[in-house]
C-alpha cells in the first residue's frame, strides 16, 4: 500500500438518483470510518442535498455526518438548455470549486459519460470507476479501471472504493444524518406503524395504488398505523395523487383506522423511516433508505433485478414472479410479472416479518 498524507483528498462523484446515492454511501461510510483525517467532497444534483444534511461541518456532527463538502451539480438542468449563459457559468462555477478542491483522486460511482467528465473536471490525475460501467463509452475517462465481481451494486461500489489504496473495507451501514426538527415531528405519529411509498421512477416498476389500499386496510385490522409516503411537501407530484388513491382503497376495504398520507422533504422521511416497523415499497428511493437505517422491508419487484438493486443489509422479504425478465426501458404500464403479486401475498409477507422483527 503506498504512503497517503495525512489529508488525503477524495472526491466521490455520484449525481442521482436517490436509491443509487443510498447504494453509494455504504462504501463511503467504510472509508470515512477506515480515515477519518481525510477530506471527502461529493458531486451530487441539488434534489439530494438533504442526505447529506446542511451546512458545511466537520464529520460526526448532526450537520454533515459523512463527508467535507458538497458540490452541487445540476447537470439534468444543464441538459435541457446546454448552451445557456446560465449553464455555462455554472458549469464553469462547478470546474472552478472542484479545482480548488485540489482533490488527489476521484472516483466516479455512477459510471456514466457525464459523471466521468465531472470527475475529470477536478484534474487529480487519477479518476477511478468500474472497467464495466453503465455506459461503456465511460471508462475511457477513467485513468484507472477496476473490475468489480460483485452482484450487488452495493458490493461493486465498495470494490471501486477499495482501489483507492488497494484495500478491503468492510460493508456498512452508512451515515445518514438527524434534523432536530423533523426527528420531533416523526415522533408525534402514532406506534406502531408500517410506512407504504408506492412510488417508483417509471411506470414498470409501480404496483397498483388499489393493491397497496387492500394491504393497508389488512396491516390497520392488525393494529398498525399506516402512514403513506405522498412525496415531497409542495411538489403536486404523481406520489400525492397515488397517497390519496391508497387512501380512497383502504377505505373500500373498511380499513378501521385512518390511513395517513404525508408529503415529506427527505430529511422528514428519514426521520419517519428510523420510526417505522417495517417500510413496503417497490424498488424505489425510500425503500433502499430503509435498508440504509436498518428498517425491515418488503420488496415489491418486477423489471429490475433485487439481486442486484434489492434489499441488503436489513431483514427483508422480496416478491418478485419467476419470470419478470430485467428491463430499464421506462414503459408507462406495470410489467406483466409485477401484476402477478397479489395484495394478500404482500400483507403476508409483511405480518411475517413484523412478527420476527421487534
Amino acid at each position: 500500500m503506498p504512503p497517503v498524507k495525512k489529508q488525503y483528498r477524495v472526491l466521490i462523484v455520484r449525481l442521482g438518483a436517490m436509491g443509487d446515492i443510498l447504494h453509494s454511501l455504504p462504501a463511503v461510510t467504510a472509508l470515512r470510518e477506515a480515515h477519518p483525517g481525510w477530506f471527502l467532497g461529493w458531486a451530487i444534483e441539488p434534489q439530494w442535498r438533504e442526505l447529506f444534511g446542511t451546512g458545511e461541518a466537520r464529520p460526526g456532527t448532526p450537520a454533515m455526518p459523512l463527508v467535507d463538502r458538497v458540490h452541487i451539480v445540476p447537470a439534468k438542468r444543464w441538459a435541457k438548455s446546454p448552451l445557456s449563459p446560465a449553464t455555462l457559468g455554472d458549469i464553469r462555477r462547478v470546474r472552478r470549486e472542484l479545482r480548488e478542491a485540489q482533490y488527489d483522486v476521484a472516483v466516479d460511482l455512477q459510471g456514466a459519460v457525464r459523471s466521468a467528465m465531472i470527475a475529470r473536471w477536478a484534474r487529480t490525475g487519477k479518476v477511478i470507476g468500474e472497467a464495466a460501467p453503465r455506459e461503456p463509452i465511460a471508462k475511457w475517462l477513467f485513468q484507472q479501471r477496476v473490475a468489480t465481481s460483485g452482484v450487488h451494486v452495493i458490493e461493486q461500489s465498495l470494490e471501486v472504493v477499495n482501489a483507492i489504496l488497494r484495500e478491503r473495507l468492510p460493508v456498512m451501514l452508512p451515515y445518514l444524518p438527524h434534523d432536530a426538527d423533523a426527528d420531533e415531528r416523526a415522533a408525534r405519529l402514532a406506534q406502531p406503524f408500517v410506512l407504504i411509498s408506492p412510488g417508483a421512477g417509471w411506470g414498470a416498476k409501480r404496483w397498483p395504488a388499489e393493491r397497496y389500499g387492500a394491504v393497508a386496510s389488512t396491516l390497520a385490522k392488525a393494529g398498525y398505523g399506516v402512514v403513506i409516503n405522498a412525496g415531497a411537501a409542495g411538489t403536486h407530484s404523481g406520489e400525492e395523487k397515488l397517497a390519496e388513491e391508497i387512501v380512497q382503497s383502504s377505505a373500500m376495504y373498511q380499513s378501521p383506522v385512518p390511513v395517513q398520507p404525508l408529503a415529506m422533504s427527505i430529511a422528514e422521511l428519514t426521520a419517519v423511516t428510523r420510526r417505522a416497523s417495517l417500510v413496503i415499497a417497490g424498488d424505489t428511493g425510500p425503500l433502499h433508505l430503509a435498508c440504509a437505517l436498518g428498517r425491515p422491508v418488503v420488496g415489491i419487484f418486477g423489471p429490475t433485478d433485487p439481486a442486484r438493486n434489492g434489499p441488503f443489509g436489513c431483514a427483508f422479504r422480496v416478491l418478485r414472479h419467476p419470470e419478470s425478465v430485467r428491463d430499464h426501458t421506462r414503459r408507462v404500464e406495470p410489467e406483466a410479472g409485477l401484476l402477478t403479486i397479489t395484495p394478500e401475498a404482500v400483507a403476508d409477507a409483511a405480518l411475517e416479518l413484523l412478527q420476527e422483527t421487534p
